[in-house]
């Protein structure tokens, strides 16, 4: 008689192996071999795409490959990279700054004012194709939110400094240099103004990190109005590194933050060469371009407003800079 064992127990009497181990044995270990390729596999996507484009090929080409069972192709990457500057004064300023532009357009029927003359006539004279096209053609390029005033300019692609290269072509003139760097603004119109400010308070130039932040485009051209064309505005792989360089060369860097130990009324780094750090509205400056800061400048506002623009915040700076300068001369 079989001993009784525990509730729901079983033996075998089969030694060995069960079926469904694996592992137990050397053909187990050695298992199906290497996992084939997405595009060796005739029901993966890829192998699909694959198999399509094999059928392209021996049809001589004709018709579209993967147009079965196949994902959509992307379009290509457009060829014309060109930037579209907008409205009269940034048209004005890139064409008198001898931007090489590629085609000038005008709407149909357009208010003919001086600076329109004047575009005309730079136009003319430097060869620029002049295009006359409709207002919703000229919207269309303007985009969403773009106001053309019934001029566009097609220009390249901005082709921005190195901030060495800034820093020297400041120095070599003889002046003291006044620079804003930007550090996590990703709004191009608080760029364009960041930039107009700069030119307006006797500032050389811009900074620009590589990462995370907005770009001079035909958004920042058009809130600059014009001044994108006449201040250089620079680009660094690392805004923290490049702000330790200049500080080996004599810079001083100067932090806005609404937390800062030094009140802006009370700034006595003005009259040295300095750049100024502005961060965004939302997060502030970043921790370790806080750290590098010399010294972190607040500027006193009433409690009815919890913080500045940006931009404001960058202009603020700028004049109370330059009047500390004019003051000293």
């Amino acid at each position: 008689m079989a001993k009784p064992g525990r509730p729901g127990a079983s033996r075998s009497g089969k030694k060995g192996p069960t079926k469904g181990t694996g592992g137990k044995n050397r053909r187990s270990l050695e298992g199906r071999g290497p996992t084939p390729k997405a595009e060796d596999r005739a029901w993966h996507p890829a192998g699909k795409r694959k198999a399509a484009a094999e059928r392209y090929s021996a049809a001589g080409g004709k018709g579209k490959p993967g147009s079965t069972g196949s994902r959509p192709q992307r379009s290509a990457k457009k060829d014309d990279d060109t930037e579209t500057v907008t409205g009269r004064n940034s048209v004005l300023e890139a064409l008198r700054a001898k931007i090489p532009a590629t085609a000038f357009y005008i709407a149909q029927r357009v208010e003919m004012d001086d600076r329109v003359k004047e575009m005309l006539a730079i136009a003319t004279h430097r060869d620029i194709p002049v295009l006359e096209v409709t207002r919703p053609e000229l919207d269309r390029m303007a985009g969403f939110d773009g106001v053309h005033q019934g001029v566009a300019l097609k220009v390249p692609p901005y082709e921005y400094d190195h901030p060495q290269d800034l820093l020297e072509k400041i120095i070599d003139t003889g002046e003291v240099p006044l620079i804003v760097a930007l550090d996590g603004i990703t709004d191009p119109r608080n760029l364009g103004a960041i930039i107009r400010s700069t030119a307006a308070f006797g500032g050389q130039g811009v900074i620009l990190p590589q990462r995370r932040s907005a770009s001079v485009n035909s958004a920042a051209w058009k809130t600059s109005a014009g001044a994108a064309a006449r201040v250089p505005v620079a680009l660094a792989p690392n805004l923290t590194s490049t702000l330790k360089e200049y500080k080996k060369q004599g810079v001083f860097v100067l932090g806005l933050d609404g937390g800062g130990d030094v009140s802006l009324p009370a700034l006595q780094l003005a009259d040295r060469p300095v750049v100024i750090v502005v961060g965004s509205e939302g997060k502030g400056l970043s921790r370790l371009v806080t750290e590098t800061c010399d010294q972190v400048v607040s500027i006193p506002i009433s409690g009815a407003a919890e913080s500045l623009n940006a931009g404001i915040a960058a202009s603020v700076a700028l004049y109370q800079v330059s009047t500390l300068r004019a003051a000293a001369e």
